[in-house]
């Protein structure tokens, strides 16, 4: 068994070489042993291999004595909301996100949708399921689950979250890739007094289109295109599984999850004034001013599904969203969600009876920050290590470790972190200005490259 597809926040390979259904049935059957599960809900993607993975998920978590509920083809937010508004002892999702075709996996949580991670049992089950192989696994011979069509709820739920009478008149431009997205916007948008322009809504396993990642830009290409030539209110893509969704403004410029967290945060502390709201700690500027101008106290956690949801919980905050477009909500079980922001930030375009572009230009114009860069090492701690000691004698800057390290200056900042599943350093810079930011990126990134 090949461990490296026991990820920090789920289990991912290329199907056959590093993933199969001998594996996946053990996953299931100790998934259930590890969680002393009675009662699971499953569901899956639309990937080829995810009926075959599926079928053996299942039989592995019957044959450790559990009852499985078959919610079908659904996102990965949609097995999230089936396991807290059912109440099942857990839940799995036979998917690889947004990764490409040959690759599939699984995303678990367990009662209350607590998730499966590397700090919430991932490797005490990754331990099991390789000793495993040691002797035999008695399965059983049949499979028999009970069969749930849970989109109506879903739908319901989701829709919860706004004034639905008060996003009329929208026109918007919805990229599902090919996933499984489409059918559940198609369900919400009958619902709704607006126009939805539709791509690539039909699901297909080979994602011929362009990969069903919104986080890279150059998967964007096609709906700022489309934005632009039907003069859309506002574009969403979303990515393979659709717990993940992309922004595109009405000008056809896509925003990354900053700004989005930023003017989502603002749209819920209109109707929770005082309220607390989560975000990781790369970029924050432009949420923590949000957060405070409208009332609200800005918490900064380590970012991943599982340090966000333990850190909401904690605080009862009632939001959390990540630069890498994952956005919580604690009434959705203080689970990630791509639906919903989709559906507040139309309701925000209408509050604010502006154009999404005008909404985001505040932000472009007052923070100034550098994309995701990724670095190849050997040595993730000695490359941190080494990049704070040319910092730390220096008073006037703040040094924290909430998440790797961040170096907080009055006009720019910066976030390093390790990758939790590759040899890689993340960094994330900020200024007050676009000069700032392009000179102290390239100091940093100097100090990077002296330790690599």
């Amino acid at each position: 068994m090949d461990e490296s597809i026991f990820k920090a926040y789920d289990i991912r390979g290329i199907y056959k070489d590093q993933i199969n259904e001998d594996i996946v049935s053990r996953i299931g059957y100790f998934f259930v042993k590890y969680g002393n599960l009675k009662n699971i809900c499953v569901g899956r993607d639309i990937r080829s291999s995810s009926p075959s993975l599926f079928q053996s998920f299942i039989k592995g978590a019957i044959s450790a004595g559990a009852q499985v509920t078959d919610i079908g083809i659904i996102s990965t937010d949609m097995m999230y909301f089936a396991a807290g508004y059912y109440k099942f002892d857990g839940g799995a999702q036979i998917t690889a996100s947004h990764n490409p075709k040959e690759y599939n996996g699984v995303k678990l949580v367990l009662k209350n949708v607590d998730p499966i991670s590397g700090d919430n049992g991932m490797y005490e089950l990754r331990d099991m399921v390789k000793d495993s192989f040691l002797h035999d696994i008695g399965y059983v011979d049949t499979i028999e689950t009970t069969k749930i069509d849970i989109l109506n709820d879903y739908v319901d739920h989701v829709l919860s979250f706004v004034d639905k009478d008060k996003l009329n008149g929208l026109k918007v431009v919805v990229d599902a890739g090919n996933g499984v997205a489409g059918y559940v916007v198609d369900a919400i948008f009958k619902r709704l007094n607006c126009e939805l322009i539709s791509m690539y809504f039909e699901p297909d396993e080979n994602f011929p289109n362009h990969p069903a990642n919104p986080m890279e830009e150059a998967n964007l290409k096609d709906i700022e295109d489309k934005v632009i030539e039907v003069h859309a209110d506002l574009g969403i893509a979303f990515d393979g599984d659709a717990d993940r969704c992309g922004f595109v403004d009405n000008n056809g410029v896509s925003s990354t999850g900053y700004f989005i967290t930023a003017l989502l945060s603002k749209n819920i502390l209109i109707k929770n004034k005082g309220a607390k709201i989560i975000h990781d700690p790369r970029q924050i500027w432009a949420i923590d001013d949000t957060v405070k101008e409208m009332g609200g106290i800005p918490i900064i956690s380590k970012a991943g599904h599982s340090f966000i949801a333990a850190r909401m919980k904690k605080e009862d905050a009632i939001f959390a969203g990540e630069i890498s477009s994952h956005f919580y909500f604690r009434d959705n079980f203080y689970s990630d969600n791509g639906m919903i922001p989709m559906l507040m930030m139309m309701e925000l375009l209408k509050a604010q009876h502006t154009s999404f572009s005008s909404l985001l230009s505040y932000y472009r114009s007052k923070y100034f920050t550098s994309p995701e860069i990724n670095y190849d090492v050997q040595d993730t701690d000695s490359v941190l290590n080494s990049v704070e000691k040319k910092y730390s004698d220096n008073g006037d800057c703040k040094i924290s470790h909430i998440d790797g390290l961040s170096v907080d200056f009055s006009d720019w900042r910066f976030n390093l972190r390790g990758s939790n599943t590759e040899p890689l350093v993340r960094l994330n810079l900020e200024a007050k200005s676009k000069d700032l930011l392009d000179s102290h990126l390239k100091e940093v990134e100097n100090f990077i490259k002296e330790d690599i």
